[in-house]
């Protein structure tokens, strides 16, 4: 029996939009006091080898390191970078790209290495995790390649997040109290959630909903097979691809005793798991890229970042997995 709508919305959509919403209010609020305290310049300069490469200004830095700690951080501070001027649409993109490993960085103390890892063994595990971070690290330079042919001066405005508060300088120098600055950066943050939840909101509501009423799981399934079939793994790789793509932890499960009968490689069975990472974008995509994305830059751009993520990520997977099944 479907569960009823309340309980959808209270369980599912109300504490996803709350964790959001913190994390954006929490990012941006940082962001500003980074620059109100001119500690952007410490920071930031961590991450020059891959901003100055890609032509974008040494504020972008904060938000790339921040991505380690929090995705939704770290884009909600690119999100406000957009939104004065600093960067322009293309700069932005670029920007998000190279966030891509620095996302990934999180993931491996929140779920790599205390749950994935101990499921799949530790031969298995580090070599999915590692292959994963190829890709995340691979997207990334994709990005600080694509910086360095693509922007120049005219996609970036190092005076705009002045032009947005006047009285914020990169050094600091302003005549505010450091309690004026902390309060200003958290009302900053306020405010900048309260443009983006109502968005969020409605979008992650209807997905939810349509997900929950609806079965995608034959969509998947009736991918899964042809790949499969394609790559030459064996007949088991069809049930795991399937449920992998519908949730990471209990493909990880299904694929175990398979490991442990020798009916796949520690390579075969992460080639399995990649394929199961491609299909699973009909489903993730979305269900959780688009609300996010819409949520953040609203549909129009929201939609060029989910097509940027999701190209690059197909196309690097699959050059992981052809190194897997050629080695």
């Amino acid at each position: 029996m479907d569960p009823s709508i309340g309980s959808v919305l209270l369980e599912e959509v109300l504490p996803r939009v709350a964790t959001i919403a913190v994390a954006i209010a929490g990012g941006v609020a940082v962001a500003n006091a980074l620059v109100a305290f001119g500690a952007i310049r410490y920071i930031a300069a961590l991450s020059k080898p891959l901003t100055r490469p890609a032509n974008l200004p040494d504020e972008v830095g904060g938000a790339i390191l921040t991505t380690a700690a929090s995705t939704t951080a770290g884009y909600g501070m690119l999100a406000e970078y957009r939104d004065s001027g600093l960067l322009d649409d293309r700069a932005t993109l670029v920007a998000v790209t190279i966030n891509t490993f620095f996302g990934f960085v999180q993931h491996i103390f929140t779920f790599y290495a205390p749950v994935l890892i101990p499921i799949l063994g530790l031969r298995v595990g580090l070599l999915y995790v590692g292959t994963r971070a190829g890709v995340s690290l691979a997207i990334t330079i994709t990005g600080v390649v694509a910086g360095a042919f693509l922007l120049s001066a005219r996609n970036v405005n190092p005076d705009a997040m002045r032009e947005v508060d006047p009285e914020a300088r990169t050094d600091g120098g302003d005549d505010r109290t450091s309690r004026e600055k902390l309060l200003d950066a958290g009302r900053g943050g306020l405010e900048k959630t309260w443009e983006i939840l109502p968005r969020l909101a409605v979008v992650y509501t209807l997905v939810v909903l349509g997900t929950t009423y609806y079965d995608l799981e034959a969509l998947t399934g009736g991918a899964a097979d042809p790949l499969a079939a394609l790559t030459g793994l064996p007949s088991a790789a069809v049930p795991v691809i399937v449920v992998y793509a519908l949730d990471t932890t209990s493909g990880a499960l299904t694929l175990v005793p398979f490991i442990e009968d020798g009916t796949f490689t520690a390579r075969t069975a992460v080639a399995t798991m990649l394929i199961g990472g491609i299909v699973s974008f009909t489903v993730s995509t979305f269900k959780r890229s688009i609300p996010f994305q819409y949520g953040i830059w609203g549909a129009e751009f929201g939609t060029k970042v989910v097509i940027v993520n999701t190209v690059l990520k197909v196309a690097w997977i699959s050059v992981a997995l052809v190194v897997l099944l050629a080695i």
